[in-house]
């Protein structure tokens, strides 16, 4: 490799490290971020030393946060964006002062200057948007009433980095005359930062729709993707050159393309990028954190960072309650937000380039936020495995379990979306069903709609008993869970052997699990409404009501028998593939036979065509 360019060098190290970390530490449960930045450390200057210059990396790579906060504006219709005003300038500006204001005060009592204490307050008091909206989307709490305080806050932060920069000059020791030159350029600034931003609104409103739609009329897919990079890459060029996060302006404009008849088109091209980018961009602070600072110091390194996300924790935490977050969301939340930011290596190196901090004191801060941000997805992995499972049914409703006998006909296991239509039915008969659930929320919400729900879980034997088991006839199995169900059916057989049991199957697997132990009675959740939507689909391609159903009784029967054959074959996959093959090769013939037969009657005028498929 010695006579490759650096680039195709580069790029062989950071995809190799990355194919090989990630999906390592995707199955040690650790996840994606977690994945880059362990590759990062690896290939870095205090790994391998494979990547050197990591600086330019790092600035590359912020290219991945830009276009994530692209894709949410895309997410964002103006009007949304206008509903979040309070929370982002509400709980935005009281999470950032309150933090600042606590790390400051800490400063303070750890014998800082109040300059140090300030600037170190204002860059910790940061979160990484990155992490934290990657997090947020794989957990799909993004749409969340915590997500989107999340977002909310972040938001805010990634406006407040722009004031923290302009005081930064406004700390260092400097000549009352120097000041005095500074404060016309500081306007001048000012009115080109307020020129920026209403250019982008205006622009956006009237130029950016008719430029995709007139490039979206070449009909060149390559061309709308890179016309989609331009745009981003322009708006984010136009807010650094004026001093502004290139992140909120690539947000700006994402918003204004919400409303676009592209809207779609532009987050499919730009996805695969920002994906690739922002594992870059955490390969990179990976390769940053700087291991010499924390081997010089490693006590002192340590203290900063669990005072720091100590103290952040306790305000947000304190926040999440205020805004009435739900418990079980809370302790991700808090996590999420007290960790360091990207934005903080801006706010550091910049103070140290304006000399309010020192040189160590600003490597120090940089790197307890990188760590902050390394420990991050750690936390997650102890926080779901310790943490989350006690906050599970905090707050839930207290139930008290089944206790008096019951006598109905039926038992109805679980009452979910499935068990609520077999009880209603029941229930428009007139026929009694003793219906039992273990989960207490859904219990009360059935309560309130006027239902009687027992609390119990039907795999406990007592509770059966109690439930009326031994004289009810028919017990319909509709529990969610795979091994519960299986685990009650072999209760009911051991204890109960006369009463039948109608059961639900997730998938198929399930289905041959409740067969092999002797339910003859099972109905596949999804398979009669999708039946149902197939006949829909005939009949709106023209088909006769009457000829759809004839049609999708005749497919339901088929696939019925064809389940009988390859169920003695279950556990030889070969067998049942070829089974199914020559089910559905018949199924075709005789549909064709059908076809031809119909035909040839219209042809002889004995039936009326149909002008269905055209």
């Amino acid at each position: 490799m010695e006579n490759a360019p650096a680039w195709l060098t580069n790029s062989l190290i950071y995809l190799g490290a990355a194919v090989i970390a990630v999906p390592l530490s995707k199955a040690l449960g650790l996840g994606t971020i977690i994945g880059y930045l362990t590759a990062g450390i690896v290939i870095g200057p205090w790994g391998f030393g494979l990547v050197t210059n990591v600086d330019d990396i790092l600035h590359f790579a912020e290219f991945g946060v830009v276009l994530m906060l692209f894709l949410v504006g895309l997410e964002l219709e103006p009007r949304r964006l206008w509903s979040l005003r309070r929370p982002i300038f509400g709980w935005g500006s009281a999470q950032v002062l309150g933090c600042a204001a606590l790390l400051f005060v800490a400063g303070l009592a750890a014998g800082a200057s109040w300059r140090v204490s300030l600037v170190g307050a204002l860059g910790l008091a940061l979160s990484s948007t990155a992490i934290a909206l990657q997090v947020m989307d794989e957990r799909n709490l993004l749409r969340a009433s915590s997500g989107q305080a999340g977002f909310s806050i972040l938001l805010f932060q990634d406006v407040a980095a722009i004031p923290i920069l302009a005081l930064l000059p406004l700390l260092a020791v400097v000549p009352d005359e120097a000041l005095t030159r500074a404060d016309a350029s500081r306007w001048f600034e000012a009115v080109r930062i307020v020129a920026v931003i209403a250019g982008i609104i205006v622009g956006g409103r009237l130029l950016l729709r008719p430029l995709l739609r007139w490039i979206a009329r070449s009909k060149t897919p390559e061309i709308f993707t890179a016309a989609s990079l331009l745009l981003v890459v322009s708006i984010a060029a136009l807010m650094q050159l004026v001093g502004l996060s290139m992140a909120l302006g690539a947000f700006l404009a994402g918003v204004l393309l919400a409303e676009s008849e592209y809207r779609r088109e532009l987050e499919t091209d730009i996805e695969p990028f920002k994906g690739l980018l922002l594992g870059l961009f955490f390969i990179a602070v990976g390769m940053s954190i700087d291991f010499g600072v924390l081997l010089k110091s490693p006590g002192l390194m340590a203290l900063v960072v669990l005072a720091f996300l100590a103290l952040k924790g306790a305000v947000i935490y304190g926040l999440a309650r205020a805004m009435g977050l739900p418990f079980q969301d809370r302790p991700v939340f808090t996590l999420l937000l007290a960790q360091g930011g990207e934005f903080a290596f801006v706010v550091f190196q910049a103070a140290a380039g304006a000399s309010v901090l020192s040189a160590s004191t600003a490597s120090l801060l940089v790197g307890a936020v990188a760590v902050s941000m390394l420990l991050t997805p750690l936390l997650l992995v102890a926080l779901d495995k310790l943490v989350l499972p006690r906050f599970a049914n905090c707050n839930a409703p207290t139930m008290e379990e089944i206790s008096v006998p019951q006598d109905a006909p039926v038992i109805i296991a679980g009452f979910g979306r499935y068990g609520q239509i077999v009880g209603r039915m029941l229930d428009a008969q007139g026929i009694a069903a003793t219906v039992l659930d273990h989960d207490a929320e859904m219990i009360e919400a059935a309560r309130s709609f006027g239902y009687k729900v027992f609390y119990g879980d039907a795999s406990r034997l007592d509770l059966l008993r109690t439930a009326g088991a031994g004289n009810a006839r028919v017990l319909v199995l509709a529990v969610d869970d795979v091994e519960q169900s299986l685990a009650i059916v072999d209760l009911v057989r051991g204890h109960f052997p006369h009463l039948h049991i109608v059961a639900r199957a997730r998938d198929v697997t399930h289905w041959n699990e409740l067969r092999d132990r002797g339910v003859t009675q099972v109905e596949r959740e999804l398979f009669e409404s999708s039946l149902r939507s197939a006949r829909t689909v005939l009949e709106e391609l023209g088909m006769a009501p009457y000829e759809a159903r004839r049609h999708a009784m005749r497919f339901r029967r088929h696939n019925i028998e064809l389940f009988e054959q390859m169920y003695p074959h279950r556990k030889d996959r070969a067998k049942v593939i070829a089974v199914a093959k020559q089910g559905r090769r018949q199924l075709e013939e005789q549909m064709a036979q059908e076809r031809a037969d119909r035909a040839a009657r219209r042809r002889s005028g004995e039936d009326q065509p149909h002008d269905w498929g055209r």
